[in-house]
């Protein structure tokens, strides 16, 4: 009969969740090193590594240790390391790459962000600007070389609800999506590729969607996407069938999100309907230790939050649009509203 582990007595416990900040940390430094990328073609030795990303032997070898011991590597004899299934996903072209997301959680940017988070919960302003001295979004304006690491680590984040999205939700018989704020493309791409009747429309700002064309040429569906610049607080394209917002209204506050939702319900064609694809927050007793962190991450960056279904509803309210239904899609749902 198999029993279950003891578990730790309460400061073990304590001094687990205070330090997972130091596990996180040299997660980013393996990704920022391109330690898995130097592993692809197989087990390799530390001095040999060290010699493809640029490190200090001995001192190297000490990361690849501890990130060993959390299943990113594993060593072997004569300190040789080769990557594992959960390590392979820190390689760049690896088809599951997380490795952009895990080197911007490691960024000054984003890490000491999460140091000015007492003063969010004193204040409930976002920690960003006061450690930094800008918005987020000013901050990357100016930053290119942050920017381009978060636009990544952004995309490499939607592309792990693209298949759950696509699968859960039915977006047959819409005739025309805008997905506003769409980064890169590769949620609607997914999209077209399944519905061969439904022509899409790209809408963000200019630096992100110069790169989009590629994602739609790489699906096959180019001849069906539109490409368009723009900013959500000035307005949206009008007239089209459905309006998809992946993991953006999470980003703002209240008053915000109800200008972006606003300039949707006043682009909506007759009968048309706004889709949110967001983590949407848990009922108090079925606890979800993802959501509220994602929730607690927009309050430091931004300002932004995880909202409940209800929360949904009222937001949607003041929009003029009416919630219809919830759409589970694994961590994520898409949450439906029409005119109200």
């Amino acid at each position: 009969m198999q029993t279950s582990p003891p578990k730790p007595p309460p400061a073990a416990r304590v001094l687990q969740l205070a330090t997972a900040s130091w596990m996180a940390a040299a997660v980013s430094a393996a990704a920022e090193l391109g330690v898995a990328d130097a592993l692809a073609g197989g087990a390799r030795p530390v001095d040999e590594i060290a010699r493809s990303v640029d490190a200090h032997p001995p001192t190297l070898y000490r990361l690849l240790r501890a990130c060993a011991a959390i299943g990113l590597f594993e060593e072997r004899e004569g300190r040789v390391f080769v990557l594992t299934e959960v390590g392979d996903a820190l390689r760049e072209d690896s088809p599951h790459s997380m490795r952009n997301f895990a080197r911007w959680v490691g960024l000054p940017a984003d890490r000491n962000s999460w140091a000015g988070l007492v003063g969010s919960v004193r204040t409930g302003d976002p920690a960003f600007e006061r450690v930094h001295g800008q918005d987020v979004w000013d901050y990357m304006r100016d930053r290119t070389d942050v920017s381009t690491v978060f636009d990544d680590a952004m995309s490499e984040a939607s592309r792990q609800l693209i298949a759950p999205v696509v699968d859960a939700y039915d977006f047959g018989g819409i005739d025309t999506l805008v997905d506003v704020a769409g980064g890169h493309g590769a949620l609607l791409a997914a999209i077209l590729a399944v519905n061969p009747d439904t022509r899409g429309l790209l809408y963000d700002r200019p630096e992100v969607v110069a790169g989009a064309k590629q994602t739609f040429q790489d699906r096959g569906v180019d001849d069906r996407a539109e490409i368009v610049a723009g900013d959500f607080f000035d307005s949206v394209p009008a007239g089209a069938d459905a309006y998809l917002l992946s993991n953006v209204i999470h980003d703002w506050d209240d008053e915000q999100s109800l200008k972006i939702l606003t300039n949707c319900r006043r682009a909506l064609a007759e009968g048309g309907r706004v889709l949110l694809v967001e983590a949407v927050m848990p009922q108090r007793d079925e606890p979800s230790p993802t959501v509220t962190l994602m929730d607690l991450n927009m309050l430091v960056l931004c300002g932004g939050k995880q909202r409940t279904e209800t929360e949904f509803a009222e937001l949607f309210g003041r929009a003029g649009l009416r919630l219809t239904r919830i759409v589970r899609a694994g961590l994520h749902s898409v949450v439906e509203a029409v005119r109200a």
